[in-house]
């Protein structure tokens, strides 16, 4: 065990080549409003042969000099989040009851980890109880950003590229199915015997449902927030869109509640272009000029509302590659066994 007595919470952080990132994210969590012995940090680390160890080794010795949280840096031979938050599970104080489950390339809010125990606190008081995990709003990284992660944060904040996962826009604090970036209890979390490292990705999506099949209630609020860095590439957008949909398709195989009609919508329009077209109907061009309508125009408002005219062909642009390569994710993830991907 790392340690006997102390804080009553951890953050848990898997990295793997993060020096880019690390150090903001670090030096968000030693400056938090939260009394340093009350919580913290377990980084996981799968290999990095960047300088992601060092630069956590620095910040080690600096929150020790101005008596910040202990930092505690591990090995995750398995490399990948499953098996890093596995190690930290097993490896957590005994006085820690909550994990709060965060990634080497986001920062929080100052109050963020005080203000999570307080809604936590809130939900428990005015609930039965029997609550598992408390999810955030995921939040643009205050990075600066190059146009194409411009183009890509406008697809994920748009109602089209959003999904009902770790990008949606919500508001106040309700139950959910789906919570992102969670403050998870330790109690329950060991009874569904931690997360299944089959998942490459969305292991956190399974964990959820298994949480909600054994009686646990998922929270998710508006009051506290992760800023998160996205892609800055096109190619590690491809990449993503279609990781997200092989996973789901794992995760709906596993779990059919899971199943959302809303993630085949690109399937139906195309099955129903092709029909049109083999049945010579001279209107098999209608479908697809309504959804590039609607695209262009999402494209013209965000264009307007961030006062960034790239967008008017860079949105439509992103939700195009991102509805594309979501459907042959989920397709394929009924024919093929999943393996890691190589975009983070």
């Amino acid at each position: 065990m790392v340690g006997d007595k102390g804080p009553i919470l951890a953050t848990v952080i898997p990295t793997l080549n993060e020096e880019k990132y690390i150090g903001s994210c670090l030096n968000s969590l030693i400056n938090q409003s939260l009394d340093s012995l009350k919580f913290v940090v377990i980084i996981l680390d799968g290999g990095s042969t960047d300088k992601t160890t060092d630069i956590v080794k620095h910040y080690t010795e600096k929150s020790k000099e101005i008596a910040g949280p202990e930092i505690i840096l591990l090995n995750n031979p398995g490399r990948y989040v499953a098996e890093a938050r596995n190690i930290a599970l097993d490896n957590l104080p005994n006085s820690v009851s909550l994990m709060v489950e965060l990634i080497g390339h986001c920062t929080i809010p100052q109050d963020h980890l005080e203000k999570r125990l307080e809604i936590w606190k809130n939900l428990v008081e005015e609930s039965n109880g029997n609550i598992a995990a408390l999810g955030v709003k995921v939040l643009p990284s205050e990075e600066n950003k190059n146009m194409i992660e411009i183009w890509i944060e406008s697809a994920l904040s748009s109602r089209f590229g959003s999904g009902s996962g770790q990008f949606e826009n919500f508001s106040g604090t309700s139950k959910t199915k789906v919570p992102a970036f969670c403050l998870h209890s330790r109690r329950a979390v060991e009874s569904v015997n931690g997360w299944d490292s089959n998942f490459i990705t969305s292991q956190d999506s399974d964990l959820s449902m298994r949480l909600i099949s054994e009686g646990y209630d998922l929270y998710r609020t508006d009051e506290t927030f992760v800023n998160m860095v996205k892609r800055s590439s096109f190619t590690s957008w491809l990449k993503m869109g279609y990781r997200y949909g092989f996973w789901r398709t794992k995760i709906n195989q596993k779990h059919r509640t899971r199943i959302s009609k809303r993630e085949f919508l690109p399937w139906f329009g195309f099955l129903i272009t092709i029909g049109l077209m083999i049945l010579g109907n001279q209107f098999w061009f209608v479908p697809l000029v309504m959804y590039s309508l609607v695209l262009l125009v999402e494209g013209f408002n965000f264009s307007l509302k961030w006062r960034n005219f790239s967008l008017l062909l860079g949105l439509p642009l992103c939700l195009i590659s991102l509805h594309t390569t979501f459907s042959l994710g989920l397709l394929m993830g009924y024919f093929r066994k999943g393996k890691a991907s190589n975009d983070r």
